[in-house]
């Protein structure tokens, strides 16, 4: 990977922009390629997950939707967009496969039409584009605020202070206000990325 694109994979979100990320891939760049795909792989990855796809299959959604965005990336009208159209191929593939899963071998059903694929459920959309924000609003923050909020509200259970004061090398008596200022700026970022 050229320094450059270190550098600018090491910035906050808004150092490559997805604007940026689209021109550099359509120009042929694999760095730019490897940093959208990292970007956007857990929210590829969470559409297989919500609709239960075994691991291989999921891998399988990934790797479509992958390859989808490599054919149809020059279609793309609007970067912005490239979440919510990423949301709906992976959403696509995982109704085929859930189709072909539930499908009876039968002469019969040869003859009847194939219903359309449904639109993703708002609340799907929703969800999905609230946790990809939030990825992106995490990578914003410093390893230390990062590291601090996953201990603090994503494992389960939570882990007490003097744990996260221990794997931080900080005082337990700090955990409280670093805690509130590592949440202030990740409503900033939140906010900046427009969630409400």
């Amino acid at each position: 990977m050229s320094p450059a694109l270190i550098r600018a994979a090491k910035k906050p979100p808004g150092g490559w922009n997805d604007a940026r990320l689209v021109k550099e891939c359509l120009a042929g760049s694999d760095d730019a390629w490897s940093l959208l795909i990292e970007k956007y792989k857990s929210l590829i990855h969470s559409i297989p997950v919500k609709y239960g796809l075994p691991a291989q299959e999921a891998a399988d959604v990934f790797q479509a939707t992958c390859m989808e965005l490599l054919a149809r990336l020059p279609e793309l009208r609007e970067p912005r967009a490239l979440p919510k159209w990423l949301m709906q191929v992976a959403h696509h593939q995982c109704y085929r496969w859930k189709q072909q899963q539930g499908r009876l071998v039968s002469r019969d059903s040869e003859d009847l039409p194939v219903p359309e694929t449904p639109a993703i459920a708002e609340s799907l959309v929703q969800q999905t584009q609230e946790e990809q924000m939030l990825r992106e609003a995490m990578r914003a923050l410093s390893p230390q605020c990062q590291r601090m909020v996953e201990l603090l509200f994503f494992e389960t259970p939570a882990r007490p202070y003097a744990e996260v004061a221990a794997e931080l090398g900080l005082a337990v008596g700090s955990i409280g206000f670093i805690r509130q200022k590592c949440i202030e700026r990740l409503r900033r970022h939140l906010d900046e990325l427009g969630f409400h």
